[in-house]
């Protein structure tokens, strides 16, 4: 995810927390308040408290209020170092507390950090819409910008002023002074609806665990899964029974493994209305009102409705582009979908149940499925991926025949939870190239997913190396046992660390444009690119040994797995093209439209998308879809899909060019991981794969293709 806009935000936060609260004196005893004596700046988080943020936080704005009141009041002309260069360099303070707290608050809350966070979520916003719609600031800007053809910049530079100048204009600048009042009011209510969501959907999915009181409920499941859910039960005080916890996907891994169909019924049901209890956690009227103010947002800033606004600084560009590409996907996707289903309705037959496929059957039964027509068992595949086999000599070994890196492991370096590891990562030539955090595992107090980002960002402005962190929700094996991962968790650490990749390998000069700090549709493509490689054949047979014995996966079981890796993926694509359609149903309702009921709304938006695939529900409902309503990805969850057709390109060419070596490796490095935001994203795929993205490969690497006669 861009952290471009996070960088704004940290310049903007400079106003109104000022004036709304006391700011707190630089004191000696807060780790903020001065640059980390640690090995690339890491956070100290030895010496970090929860109390530390506030105080930080508005130390942070006071001193880059300070500093962007005088880029906006300097006396002199405008010029390319005291107006961006300068905003760059300003508030490093702020930026150090905002790094550290976005990675706690999402991996390791408490009631405390949500309190901060819903204490600044509306001033940030405030402050951040004052130096957007700052009259002075922006004419500094723009003079800039409209002087950039004679200014002989280079052209990172030049880039650095076109996004700022885009970014300003997208935020308002050139609105009416009582325009700017009216989108500074809808963007702290939006900030307050932002919180009040987050705090609802992680409340309803700690709240929405599945509790069974007899053992037998669980039959299917492993015996390392019944011991940490009955872990979780006592975690939770809850003696004598056994605690399923929720993911933050409508399907629950447990759904493929548990034998009892009222069990599995239970936990899908649980699943699905997670946030639409009477609890407390209901996030309905939280959702439909921030989809009526985001419109209201984008038709004040000229564009009919969010969506249109949204892409205009993606890759995609429109919304109408992004309706043609899903639109190629739609038809093999059903048409897939509809046979596996009959696959499924024929095991089910075949078994001797007599009753109709639903949702909560399809996991179940098309593992039954893979099992008789591909002999692949997870409990077997999972025996061979132990989760420090995989990550050493998998992801490790990928990366560095690829890109000629190491990673070695440092105990010195603090952490904010003791799961969490820490490795230093070296470049081919020996010399410190980044610094690598790994959080691996679920906790209550974590939010469901996966997700990438930095501590420090590189810079060559700055000086500094990259500080980065990849967090997933792998269910800990109890103590003493090993954890073991199934196929689509090796993947998904893969992904991951392809985001990683993407950040060690900056070379850029402005930290804003730097690394992963790319738009929506283009950030994931360096991630999904890196997923390939899970089960690239020689990377694959140096991790995927026994636990127990050492033994590599017999090649026998490797075939069967590859095969099997197409299977049900009618389903995969299914669902995630209704979260796709559903998100872009949300963001493409004018402002002129009354406040959405959501139940009828989502209903009629898979219908109308075509996308209301018969026992595949969204990945993600409306209710609970964290992406779109606070992760950043309004109008942008098909970015996955359009970085998945890159991805594929890419990968397509790598196999005909030699597949797994470093000379392709570097060659993806150079041109694509390294350069971030440093040009326009389309010239720059181009320059790489020889023309523009096709969606063939990915129909093929999907398994959507059609067979040729």
């Amino acid at each position: 995810m861009s952290r471009f806009a996070m960088r704004l935000a940290a310049i903007a936060a400079v106003i109104a927390l000022v004036a709304v609260a006391p700011v707190a004196a630089p004191s000696a005893s807060n780790p903020f308040f001065a640059p980390s004596t640690l090995p690339f700046g890491a956070p100290p988080f030895d010496r970090i408290s929860d109390s530390d943020y506030l105080p930080a936080f508005r130390a942070g704005i006071a001193e880059q209020h300070r500093e962007i009141e005088a880029i906006a009041n300097n006396p002199a002309p405008p010029t390319f170092a005291n107006t961006f260069v300068a905003m760059e360099n300003s508030g490093m303070l702020l930026y150090r507390v905002s790094q550290a707290f976005s990675a706690v608050s999402q991996a390791n809350t408490d009631d405390t950090l949500q309190n901060v966070q819903d204490t600044t979520a509306p001033e940030l916003s405030e402050a951040q819409d004052a130096i957007n719609l700052n009259p002075k600031l922006f004419a500094r800007i723009k003079s800039v910008y409209d002087r950039l053809d004679k200014l002989n910049l280079d052209p990172e530079s030049q880039q650095l002023v076109k996004i700022y100048y885009q970014n300003f204009v997208l935020a308002g600048a050139e609105l009416s002074a009582s325009d700017k009042t009216k989108l500074a009011e809808i963007d702290k209510q939006l900030s307050i609806l932002q919180s009040t969501f987050d705090r609802k959907l992680l409340a309803g999915t700690v709240a929405g665990g599945l509790v069974v009181k007899s053992r037998a409920q669980l039959a299917g499941l492993s015996d390392a899964a019944v011991a940490a859910a009955a872990q979780a039960a006592s975690a939770r005080h809850l003696q004598g029974s056994w605690l399923l916890p929720l993911q933050n996907t409508t399907q629950q891994p447990a759904l493929q493994s548990l034998a009892d169909r009222a069990t599995r019924e239970a936990l899908f049901e649980h699943s699905f209305t997670r946030t639409e209890k009477s609890d407390g956690n209901d996030t309905r009227d939280t959702i439909a009102s921030m989809a009526k103010l985001r419109a209201q947002r984008a038709a004040l800033l000229g564009y009919p409705n969010y969506a249109a606004y949204a892409l205009v600084n993606q890759m995609a560009k429109t919304p109408e582009a992004v309706q043609q590409f899903l639109g190629q996907l739609i038809p093999p996707t059903r048409a897939k979908a509809a046979e596996e289903a009959s696959e499924i309705q024929a095991q089910i037959d075949a078994a001797g149940k007599h009753f109709e496929l639903k949702p909560w059957d399809w996991n179940y039964y098309a593992e039954a499925v893979r099992k008789a027509k591909y002999a692949v068992d997870d409990k077997q595949v999972r025996r061979y991926f132990e989760i420090d086999h995989v990550m050493k000599n998998g992801l490790f070994y990928a990366a560095n025949r690829l890109y000629g890196i190491t990673l070695k492991e440092r105990h010195d370096i603090p952490v904010y939870n003791p799961d969490v590891r820490v490795f230093e990562v070296y470049d081919k030539d020996g010399s410190p190239l980044a610094l690598m955090y790994f959080d691996f595992f679920k906790r209550d107090n974590k939010s469901g997913g996966a997700w990438m980002s930095t501590f420090v960002d590189e810079s060559k402005l700055w000086g500094t190396k990259p500080v980065v962190y990849n967090v997933e929700n792998f269910t800990k094996a109890p103590a003493g046992q090993p954890t073991l991962l199934s196929a689509s968790d090796v993947t998904g650490m893969f992904h991951e660390f392809g985001h990683a990749l993407n950040a060690f390998f900056a070379t850029g000069k402005y930290a804003s444009i730097s690394g992963t700090n790319t738009a929506r549709d283009f950030v994931e493509y360096p991630s999904q690119f890196n997923e390939h490689w899970a089960m690239y054949p020689d990377v694959l047979k140096h991790y995927a040994v026994d636990y127990r014995t050492g033994a590599p996966m017999p090649q026998a079981l490797i075939d069967k797995m590859l095969r099997a890796s197409k299977f049900d993926q009618g389903y995969a694509s299914g669902e995630a093209l209704a979260a796709d359609e559903l998100d872009m149903a949300w963001h493409s309702v004018p402002a002129s439209a009354p406040k959405q009921s959501v139940d009828s709304f989502e209903s009629k938006a898979l219908a109308s998308a075509g996308v209301d695939f018969p026992n595949v529900p969204p990945r993600y409902r409306s209710t609970y879809f964290a992406h779109i309503w606070s992760g950043g990805y309004a109008a942008g969850y098909y970015a996955y899909a359009w970085s998945e057709m890159l991805d594929d390109d890419s990968f397509h060419w790598f196999v005909t060019h030699g597949g797994l070596t470093r000379a392709n490796g570097q060659r993806f490095r150079d041109m694509i991981l390294s350069r971030g935001h440093a040009e326009d994203y389309g010239p720059m795929f181009r320059k790489f794969y020889g023309s523009d993205p096709e969606v063939g490969p990915l129909l093929e690497y999907r398994g959507l293709a059609t067979p040729a006669p």
